[in-house]
């Protein structure tokens, strides 16, 4: 077998024994340092025996991938500690996931914190014992005997298919069905910790029981837990939904619905400054505004292919009440009503899933040359989603959201142009709001996938257009097969936060198909008709979903043009009312959004602006009155001092006009 060590050298070894004993008869100082192996596309452990003709590469404990097999291991420790503690808990499933691990356990109750506490220090306890992971290959009536009594694990072990290589891992007195790979032993890492237990559906599914689901995190060193506990902590505290209440951005009822955002008037106004933003950047780039209804017939949704395709994430169609009689007096099954639905036997209405479906019918409504083209429509469109609701969480998994959203109808020449525009406009709302730590995803269509529709020839030309707008960015971009909607390829942004958490935002789309379902043309210079190639775009994505970022990002602290109110005036007693009435007066006549407050002491009413993230405090005594100046003060703490009102007032404007993030 050929070995290939991280630093590049290719050792060359006989096969049939354990990687581990290869290392060890090699440099045994390198087992410190190296965790597992790849094998082809598969990651395997130090005890695996490989044979000869075989090439594997080293995977050293500094290796991304490297977290994921300490992290499997940590969530076997986990389980192992939960059977000490619970003898009577069912095992379900414990895989690693980024930057941490779970299980899922079918206990009598709901885990406490004492019991988190507890299980940590057993996991403490199973860690010290050091004990090795055992790779144990089975076969499956030897499978059955070792999962006996275990229901879920039984199921896994029943799904998976007749010939299919099984194993187990043993660490102690502990086995658990897995493929692994694992750590050489149990104490290798130990820097861990639990995190929280909630409920989870047994395989997501809601209408199977609940299980109790322990989250944990761990890392190779204690520096790299510490520094992700305390973003843990920081990401606490800019919890959207938290300053959301706070700060009276947004409300989410139970009566009204689960996922159905209220905008109250503080979040109404960010909401408000970021498409004025957006629309004067359109206007730049000739778009033209359209309104469209929030509903439409059930056959436009057929035809553009989202009914059928995404039927179960949408809610269900509006069927006018003299249908519904007629099928309930036929006897109707609530089966045979939804195969009706889909097969296009039955008409009715559905509440918007998509805009491109409207933004098409506009375009076919009247003829066009190729000189009309491109056309560029926008619409800051509601469109609405039917999610499961253990997947809703605030503003960024939502039922109901308006898109930033756009259609372009283009020939295929100006493709090419027309997507850099686009690309251009997310550059800007990025670079204006200071989201510089950003990737680019080119989702591609998966070839063995048959869910994605239209000609082969058209889906490489678009990919190919896709592929070149992303070259321009002048940023890293990785492309990824299956990513891409089931009409066309796209780009993504990700960006990541001041935590390090990844949201992907706006994104572009290149689409060849819809306009072949709904049959578009253009006249073109041979005064013959040609098929329009459609882009779709939206850079802030939804508005929801980029506003609950921008809260978590900027924590609640907007930058003056978008921070709902941007200046307070703060009188230091009640005979400087009067004056402090006319220097508000003067803020509010510049643009600025500011109030007046003299209530409480002056301490207090500083503490309450700090808590309400407004950028610009001005506090009016008897020298500011008297010198036709004020006391000017920042939320950060800084204390600028005393400064004329005008130049006060003409800084503020001169930050909210500039779009400055300070």
């Amino acid at each position: 077998m050929k070995v290939k060590l991280p630093d590049g050298q290719m050792l060359e070894h006989e096969g049939g024994i354990s990687l581990k004993e290869m290392l060890l008869g090699h440099d045994k100082s390198l087992l410190k340092n190296i965790i597992g192996a790849r094998l082809g596309e598969e990651r395997i452990d130090l005890h695996t025996q490989v044979g000869g003709d075989v090439q594997v590469e080293l995977i050293p404990w500094e290796a991304p991938e490297a977290a994921w097999i300490y992290r499997h291991s940590l969530s076997h420790v986990l389980a192992q500690a939960v059977r000490r503690l619970f003898p009577g808990a069912q095992l379900a499933i414990g895989p690693a996931i980024e930057e941490g691990y779970y299980y899922d356990f079918d206990v009598e109750r709901p885990f406490t914190p004492e019991d988190l506490e507890a299980i940590e220090k057993e996991m403490r306890k199973v860690v010290k014992e050091n004990h090795r992971f055992e790779r144990l290959d089975v076969s499956r009536e030897e499978a059955r005997a070792l999962l006996e009594g275990q229901t879920y694990k039984l199921e896994i072990l029943d799904d998976l298919e007749e010939g299919e290589k099984l194993s187990f891992y043993r660490d102690g007195e502990f086995v658990d069905l897995c493929r692994g790979p694992h750590m050489l032993s149990t104490g290798q890492v130990k820097h861990f910790k639990l995190l929280s237990a909630a409920g989870a559906y047994w395989r997501g599914d809601e209408k199977k029981k609940m299980l109790q689901r322990i989250y944990g995190t761990a890392f190779a060193s204690q520096e790299a837990l510490d520094h992700h506990l305390a973003m843990i902590e920081e990401a606490k505290k800019r919890d959207h939904r938290r300053l959301g209440r706070e700060l009276r951005l947004f409300h989410i009822d139970e009566a009204v619905g689960q996922g159905l955002v209220l905008w109250l008037p503080n979040g109404a106004i960010v909401r408000e400054e970021l498409q004025k933003f957006i629309s004067g950047e359109l206007r730049k780039q000739g778009y033209q505004q359209v309104y469209t209804p929030h509903i439409g017939r059930l056959d436009l949704y057929r035809t553009s292919g989202h009914f059928p395709y995404y039927q179960a994430s949408q809610y269900p169609p509006l069927i006018a009440h003299e249908h519904l009689a007629r099928l309930a007096a036929e006897g109707c099954s609530c089966s045979e009503l939804a195969n009706q639905m889909r097969d296009g036997q039955l008409d009715g209405y559905l509440l918007k899933p998509m805009n491109c479906p409207h933004h098409i019918k506009i375009y076919a409504s009247e003829a066009h040359s190729y000189r009309d083209l491109p056309l560029r429509l926008a619409e800051f469109g509601t469109v609405y989603r039917w999610e499961q609701s253990g997947e809703i969480g605030g503003m960024t998994r939502v039922r109901g959201f308006t898109q930033d959203d756009a259609h372009l109808f283009c020939t295929e020449d100006q493709v090419g142009p027309e997507l850099l525009g686009c690309l251009e406009i997310v550059k800007i709302i990025f670079s204006t709001l200071g989201m510089s730590d950003y990737r680019v995803r080119v989702g591609l269509r998966d070839p063995d996938s048959s869910k994605y529709v239209g000609a082969p020839e058209n889906w490489d030309r678009a990919e190919e257009s896709c592929r070149q707008a992303a070259r321009t960015l002048g940023v890293p971009f990785t492309e990824e097969p299956g990513e891409a909607a089931f009409y066309g390829p796209k780009i993504d942004f990700v960006v990541k936060d001041v935590v390090g958490r990844e949201w992907q935002l706006g994104t572009v789309q290149v689409d060849y198909n819809l306009p072949e379902r709904f049959d578009l043309t253009y006249n073109g210079s041979d005064n013959k008709p040609h098929r329009p190639v459609m882009i779709h775009r939206a850079p802030f994505g939804s508005m929801e979903r980029f506003v609950g970022v921008l809260i978590e990002h900027f924590a609640g602290a907007f930058p003056p043009w978008l921070a709902p109110m941007q200046a307070v005036v703060l009188p230091i007693a009640e005979r400087h009312l009067e004056y402090a009435t006319q220097v508000q007066q003067r803020l509010m006549a510049a643009g600025v959004r500011s109030k007046l407050d003299g209530e409480n002491t002056l301490n207090y009413r500083i503490r309450q602006a700090q808590v309400h993230k407004i950028p610009y405090m001005l506090v009016a005594g008897d020298r500011e009155a008297e010198a036709g100046q004020v006391a000017l003060r920042l939320r950060s703490g800084e204390s600028p001092g005393a400064l004329g009102v005008e130049e006060v007032v003409q800084m503020i404007a001169d930050k909210i006009a500039t779009r400055a993030t300070h």
